[in-house]
Order: C-alpha cells, then sequence, then structure tokens
C-alpha cells in the first residue's frame, strides 16, 4: 500500500475509532506471558568470542591468519548444538538454556557505546537519559519484599546501568565486596552512635526544608526518600544476604572463584526479593584484557571460559535445588560479539554485526539455540533478533507487559524500541 493510501485508510479509521485497536492488536503477541519473578544478568564485560563459546566454527590458526574458532566444540544435552569444549558443564546443562546466536546491533563497535546500548536498548541521546534493563524491571515490579532494594549490581556502577528519567528509586544498589555488601551500608568504625545521633539530626532539618519547598516529582524529593530506604537496608534482614560463610562450603567451592561467590551471592539476593541483579566477571582482569580479547588477550580466555562454566552451572543447579530455577530468568551477555578472523597480534576485534546471548532457567521454553550465522559467524542466515527483541524477551518473561509506556515528564516512552518477545521460548 502505498503511503498517501495509508494515511486516507488511516484517517477513516480513526474517524470510526478503528486505529488503536487495530494496531494494537497488530503488536500484542499471541503467545502467553512468562511466570518468571526475578532476572540474573552475568555481564561479560569487554565482549566475549561467540566462535570461542556459545556459536562455535571450524578450528582457525592465529598463526597462520586462517580465521575460526580458537577452541574444538563438544556436543551437548540439546542433539546438535554444539559449544566450546571448555564448557563442558554448561553443555550438560543446555536443555534448559538456550543460545540467541543472531543477536545484533549497528552501534559502532565501542565499548561504552555499545554496553549502553545493549543495556537500555536505544543509542546514546543527547535529550534523554533511558533507563537501563535493571530499572525498568524495578520501576514495573519492584522488590519482591519489603526492606530490600528492587534492584543490584555486583560490580562497577555507571550511567548505562542506571535509571535514566525514572530516577534515583529505580537505581541499582552496587556492591564491590561480596561478603561486607554495599559500602554505603555500613558505617565508619570512628562514627559512634553520639556522633551519628547529631548528624541525623541536621541532616534532618535539611530534610525538612527540602520537603516543605519542593514538588513530590523533585528529583531532589525522591532521593530524600532513598535515605530512609538506606537506613532500612543497614538495618536489616537485607545485609544477611551478604553472609557467604553461611552456605556449606563444598557449594561455595562449587560456584569457584571470586565471579562464582557473587553469583552465589545472586542467588541469596534473589531469596530476599530482589527483582534484578547483574553481576560483572573479572572485575580484575585476571587475563590482562578481560574478554576484550585483543592481542594476547586470546592467549588465556580458556581460563575466563572455564570461569564461567564452573559460576554458571553451579547457579543453575542451586537454584534448582531450592526450587527457584523456574522463576529466575539468567542472561549471559556482553556488549559485542567478536569476528571469527585474528587481528595481527593474534587476538580479535569488536564486533556487533552478530554475536550469541545466552538465556537460561525463568520457566522458558528452551531449545538449545536459536538462529544460526554463516561460517565466518559475521551474518545472521536465520533468525536475526535485534536487542530490544532480546529485552522484550526478558520483560515478557517477567510478566511485563512491554507495550507499556514509560513518561519522561510528560512525554511517553515505550519500554522498548519496537522489539518484539522470542515467540520459540514461549510456545
Amino acid at each position: 500500500m502505498k503511503r498517501r493510501k495509508f494515511i486516507q485508510h488511516s484517517a477513516t479509521l480513526a474517524a470510526l475509532g478503528g486505529v488503536e485497536p487495530l494496531l494494537a492488536s497488530a503488536d500484542k503477541p499471541d503467545f502467553p506471558m512468562g511466570k518468571a519473578q526475578a532476572c540474573i544478568l552475568l555481564w561479560l564485560g569487554g565482549g566475549p568470542a561467540q566462535v570461542d563459546t556459545f556459536d562455535p566454527k571450524p578450528l582457525g590458526d592465529p598463526a597462520a591468519k586462517k580465521a575460526g574458532s580458537a577452541y574444538p566444540a563438544i556436543d551437548t544435552a540439546v542433539p546438535g548444538v554444539q559449544i566450546c569444549e571448555h564448557l563442558p558443564e554448561l553443555a550438560k546443562r543446555m536443555d534448559r538454556a538456550t543460545i540467541l546466536r543472531t543477536v545484533s546491533h549497528d552501534v559502532i563497535d565501542e565499548h561504552a557505546a555499545a554496553v549502553n546500548f545493549m543495556h537500555t536498548g536505544r543509542p546514546v541521546s543527547g535529550t534523554v537519559a533511558y533507563p537501563s534493563i535493571g530499572a525498568v524491571v524495578s520501576h514495573e515490579l519492584g522488590a519482591g519484599q519489603e526492606g530490600v532494594p528492587a534492584y543490584v549490581l555486583a560490580g562497577y556502577p555507571s550511567v548505562s546501568r542506571g535509571a535514566g528519567f525514572l530516577g534515583a528509586k529505580h537505581s541499582y544498589l552496587y556492591l564491590l565486596d561480596t561478603e561486607k555488601g554495599p559500602a554505603g551500608l555500613t558505617r565508619a568504625p570512628d562514627i559512634t552512635d553520639e556522633r551519628q545521633a547529631r548528624r541525623d539530626a541536621l541532616l534532618g532539618k535539611v530534610r525538612e526544608t527540602v520537603r516543605e519547598t519542593r514538588s513530590e516529582e523533585d528529583p531532589v524529593v525522591k532521593y530524600d526518600a532513598l535515605i530512609d530506604e538506606s537506613s532500612a537496608l543497614a538495618s536489616g534482614a537485607f545485609s544477611e544476604a551478604f553472609d557467604l560463610k553461611s552456605e556449606p562450603e563444598e557449594l561455595r567451592q562449587r560456584y569457584g572463584a571470586e565471579f562464582g561467590q557473587r553469583c552465589l551471592l545472586g542467588r541469596r539476593l534473589i531469596q530476599q526479593g530482589v527483582r534484578f541483579v547483574e553481576i560483572l566477571d573479572n572485575l580484575n582482569f585476571t587475563n590482562g584484557t578481560g574478554w576484550d580479547t585483543h592481542n594476547d588477550g586470546q592467549v588465556k580466555q580458556h581460563e575466563l571460559i572455564r570461569g564461567l562454566d564452573q559460576a554458571l552451572s553451579a547457579l543453575m543447579d542451586d537454584l534448582e535445588v531450592h526450587g527457584m530455577l523456574e522463576t529466575t530468568l539468567i542472561c549471559v551477555a556482553g556488549e559485542f560479539g567478536r569476528p571469527s578472523s585474528f587481528d595481527g597480534g593474534g587476538g580479535r576485534g569488536h564486533q556487533g554485526s552478530v554475536f550469541s546471548v545466552l538465556m537460561a532457567g525463568g520457566g522458558l521454553k528452551h531449545k538449545g539455540a536459536i538462529g544460526k550465522t554463516d561460517e565466518a559467524s559475521k551474518v545472521a542466515l536465520e533468525r536475526p533478533i535485534s536487542v530490544p527483541d532480546w529485552h522484550s524477551t526478558i520483560y515478557h518473561a517477567l510478566g511485563i507487559d512491554y507495550h507499556n509506556d514509560l513518561y519522561d515528564g510528560d512525554r511517553p516512552v515505550p519500554i522498548t524500541d519496537r522489539g518484539t518477545a522470542i515467540r520459540e521460548l514461549f510456545v
């Protein structure tokens, strides 16, 4: 239909009150909403190479400049689906997971811009600060219990992971030390009860003035409300989640090193009622470069892959033992993938044209893998998936209607940028 004809028909339908229902019925999914109650995002910062993890190709050779995977592939619990040999534990559990092999974005292959796009589903804007996935989940669902935050970040804070125009109430509470918890919730050793009381009294006068002179929608007033919430978190049962030593030593060892311990904390936070937990991997760059495997970073990449295998498989098993795997969605992602070709130093560059994201648990109808790429892993041959599609799938799994609008002041902003939930995971 030509544009002019479409406009004419739309105007006629509008006069009859028919446009909105027609468009709504076309957009709404014809498959059931998910019943997951929480989400854990495992973030592989730097961009993992899909050909060396979740989308193996014929073996390459960096010395000979031959493109391909760095490691052999192994079979999984799902016939026809293979993954890297350094993911043997995950391979046994792939019947409870799905690799989205054809995720893509056209953001410039630069880390900060791509991290922002993967978290918000939109490019950086000079006029609008868009909320991240965790912030949207916080806004739409809130915390599962009183006295806990809805959104926790286990790793370094960043604007891309923030609440944007949704405000401070829906931003993350972050921590770096898994056993001590968020540093901002604990009082410094030299602050006595008397000193704290004097501080609270002085702050109380400032807060009273703010509440009397500003509207409820003022960001300062919203931030003021967080003070009471922070106090409640510091003194309530929420702090018990960080007592990892209360877990059996065998279980702690099963999870592995630093990243694994944050994954164990993730399970404990979800048990407390936190809705969205993001856990950053390899904070201290144990292989020298993290997942950003340029040049020599490729050499020790297998150490990161093995660490992911141990932590992820332990998390899946632990959630299952606690009866939580079906209600907890696990996602594993980075900001982009990497090409199958090797750079001059034997590593890999950046690639957003196609890469892999893994989803596990969450009550989804898992397929092992969805989508197919070409032999160079540069092009989606079957079932391309956009980042907004991935976001929509997360929201749909959590029972959030991603067709709804959020509001930046009076301006409606769709929850996703024209995303559509992946039907195959719900039927």
